[in-house]
């Protein structure tokens, strides 16, 4: 269970690195990077969720023992590539690093809930979230682990 835990703060920390290639095909150009208000605004954005995920209690048994400024500083980098801004993601991709951690649909919902909050709480346009929401989603089949009969043929 402790081992789920730290994964669930690597999937934070990696949230973005199977979507990174996407940036450049998937955000023309860099609006969506300034619509997020660019790295200062990205970097508010993950202060405020660490916050939110560390409060909420589906969330929080999760990232408590995580290197929160770790996982903070990999997401703006995450979210500034994928959002077609000037970063570059260098972290593991999110298949190898959730590979055989035990994360539920569950989780990985609670996690994009609180994301939704902390957007709103920032006053990220409704349409420029679902924009950014739209390019993680397909993470989830590399970050859920598959359950036995999810798995079978």
């Amino acid at each position: 269970m402790n081992k789920t835990l730290i994964c669930l703060a690597l999937a934070a920390g990696s949230l973005l690195s199977s979507a990174a290639s996407l940036a450049q095909t998937a955000a023309p150009g860099d609006q969506l990077y300034k619509a997020f208000g660019e790295k200062p605004g990205l970097v508010a954005l993950m202060d405020d969720f660490m916050v939110r995920l560390l409060a909420d209690p589906r969330t929080g048994p999760h990232f408590q023992p995580a290197n929160q400024q770790r996982v903070k500083e990999q997401l703006v980098e995450q979210l500034c590539a994928l959002s077609g801004g000037p970063c570059v993601y260098k972290g593991a991709d999110m298949k190898s690093a959730h590979a055989n951690l035990d994360i539920k649909k569950s989780d990985f919902h609670a996690l994009v809930e609180v994301l939704q909050q902390s957007m709103d709480a920032k006053g990220i346009p409704f349409r420029k979230q679902n924009e950014m929401l739209a390019l993680l989603a397909p993470m989830n089949r590399d970050i859920i682990t598959p359950t036995e009969s999810a798995a079978k043929p």
